[in-house]
């Protein structure tokens, strides 16, 4: 989904000042979005959605778009593998997760 993905992808390759997007950064990515669906769903979505509950399932398998977790932690995730694979010209930003 390009709204789950474009966004964080580049916030996270621009913040390390990556010289490309690898295969290792999307990998990232998608990781980091299949465990954010695991994780119990914020209040505020469920406000955003006008939604009683969420839980991962049928209905589910996907963040909203207008989860606000996406920011850190898929952009963290693809700074990490960034610098992982050597395209990192830029240490990993303090104000994400720690590694």
């Amino acid at each position: 989904n390009n709204v789950l993905g474009f966004p964080y992808i580049f916030r996270g390759a621009l913040d390390v000042h990556a010289s490309g997007i690898t295969r290792a950064m999307l990998m990232g990515a998608v990781e980091a979005l299949s465990k954010l669906t695991h994780e119990p769903v914020p209040d505020e979505v469920l406000r955003a959605y006008k939604l009683a509950n969420l839980a991962y399932g049928r209905e589910y398998i996907i963040p909203k778009p207008l989860d606000p977790r996406l920011l850190k932690i898929v952009s963290a995730a693809v700074a990490k593998a960034a610098i992982e694979s050597g395209v990192a010209r830029a240490p990993y930003p303090a104000h994400y997760p720690p590694l």
